[in-house]
């Protein structure tokens, strides 16, 4: 298949592009610049891929939890790119979960096979999810409840790893006793989950490129900043 991929629910934008056995990638500084740089990077690396945009098959995004600065850029782009695609026919699109895809990350990079996903959530908080690989059906068995909790609370069953970037930013406060690896959501990742997922029925019409927000509440009030500001500095 010919399948765009692109996650910008962290501070690193990723995308990919698979055209036919081949795969493409391309990363750089997400965040705030991820609005004005996602579509001429996508561009360029269709171009290096040598994929016509009419020759996609679908488009694939990070859905969240993450930055939602950065949701709402992923679904925006996918939205317009998969309604555009195709001469203006369309192609739909497939949303994944970013925690599902910390996890693919940590598979592929550190062999890990039991994982426990980490984001940094920020406001002293971390998105968290278990996922167990199952080598025999190649596909992972997940939670249907993402949490969202301080670091402290993270759980971590004995022989099982903690995938993500929430250790950088809490240390020890994050499962002391448990194993830590670095893994992000990738927009390889989200290539890799593809097959399972599109025959799983996850492709959905463009309108429906939706994100998966957790919190419902995006920023402290100034009260809360200050009251967090003294608690962290009290011995």
């Amino acid at each position: 298949m010919n399948l765009l991929a692109f996650d910008t629910s962290t501070d690193t934008l990723s995308i990919a592009v698979q055209h036919g056995g081949q795969v493409y990638g391309h990363s750089g500084a997400g965040g705030a610049q991820a609005s004005a740089t996602l579509i001429p990077a996508i561009r360029a690396l269709l171009a290096q891929a040598g994929l016509p945009f009419d020759r996609l098959d679908a488009v694939v995004f990070g859905r969240g939890p993450g930055s939602f600065t950065g949701l709402r850029t992923t679904c925006a782009v996918a939205q317009g790119l998969a309604f555009g695609a195709r001469g203006g026919r369309g192609v739909p699109v497939l949303p994944v979960d970013t925690l599902l895809a910390v996890a693919e990350q940590a598979r592929a990079e550190h062999g890990c096979h039991r994982v426990v996903t980490a984001l940094d959530a920020r406001m002293d908080e971390v998105y968290t999810a278990p996922f167990e690989w199952q080598a025999e059906a190649g596909l992972w068995r997940s939670s249907p409840d993402f949490g969202l909790c301080a670091p402290e609370a993270v759980q971590v069953p004995p022989g099982w790893t903690v995938a993500g970037n929430a250790q950088a930013a809490y240390g020890a406060r994050l499962a002391p006793q448990a194993s830590h690896v670095h893994a992000l959501p990738t927009a390889a990742a989200l290539l890799r989950l593809a097959p399972a997922l599109l025959t799983a029925g996850g492709a959905v019409p463009a309108s429906a490129a939706l994100p998966r927000y957790i919190r419902d509440k995006v920023a402290q009030t100034t009260a809360e900043r200050e009251a967090a500001k003294q608690a962290a500095h009290q011995p």
